[in-house]
């Protein structure tokens, strides 16, 4: 099955409340459509450091930073495949390269074994887990996906997630959706992907509805939250 390898493109952020969404939906509707999936359960393994070099790095907000994860659109078993994805953000453009291999042999090979797929993305997945040395899953990252595509083709896209949830134990794509909510009840992050402008009519829905983009982060939030819930609670904005 063909699937997208390399991405490069802007991710701005925004956390709605529930009649915020509706209404984003509404003047959507002429322009957009739900991908085919409908709504999905998206599983993560975020990996870093013993320290937690990776996100204490980007919640410092540098000019760059780079996470490595593994996902899945679906609970898996050993020999089903998952995406081993490294991305990184330069300025404020995302760069995201992945692959696509069975769970057990992804894990195996991010373990510090061999992968038995050579590529160039391969390479650079082998330096970056060269480079931090003790990397392995610190957190599981589930949530609920609703991803609109334009009924006209471009790259413009447009995604809601809730039911957020985090753990730190069971770290494994195989295993069933369960752990701590990070996001407040009644709250929706939405994701604008695009490598170049917003249309129209989503500004001038987002300013009418003073909806602001934010930074929130995933796993920033769960490290501060969750991780090391004596920090200051709240949301990570990295």
């Amino acid at each position: 099955m063909a699937y997208q390898a390399i991405f490069k493109r802007y991710e701005l952020k925004y956390m709605l409340t529930l009649d915020q969404k509706q209404r984003i939906l509404e003047a959507m509707e002429p322009y957009m459509k739900l991908d085919k999936y409908g709504r999905t359960t998206i599983r993560n393994l975020y990996f870093d450091t013993d320290s937690y070099r990776l996100i204490r790095r980007s919640i410092e907000k540098p000019v760059y930073k780079e996470k490595l994860r593994v996902r899945s659109y679906c609970r898996v078993t050993s020999d089903e495949p998952v995406f081993v994805e490294l991305k990184k953000k330069y300025k404020k453009v995302v760069y995201k390269r992945r692959i696509s291999l069975p769970e057990q042999r992804a894990m195996d090979w991010l373990s510090g074994g061999e992968c038995d797929v050579h590529s160039q993305i391969t390479d650079e997945i082998d330096y970056f887990m060269e480079y931090y040395q003790t990397l392995k899953p610190t957190v599981f990252l589930s949530y609920e996906r609703e991803a609109y595509y334009t009924r006209n083709g471009d790259d413009f896209r447009v995604t809601f997630d809730d039911n957020i949830l985090c753990r730190q134990e069971e770290l494994s794509l195989t295993a069933d959706v369960w752990g701590k909510p990070i996001l407040e009840e009644g709250k929706v992050l939405m994701e604008i992907k695009t490598s170049g402008g917003i249309p129209l009519w989503m500004t001038e829905v987002l300013s009418r509805e003073k909806i602001y983009k934010t930074s929130f982060s995933k796993y920033g939030t769960a490290y501060r939250n969750i991780i090391f819930p004596q920090l200051k609670g709240g949301f990570i904005y990295a």
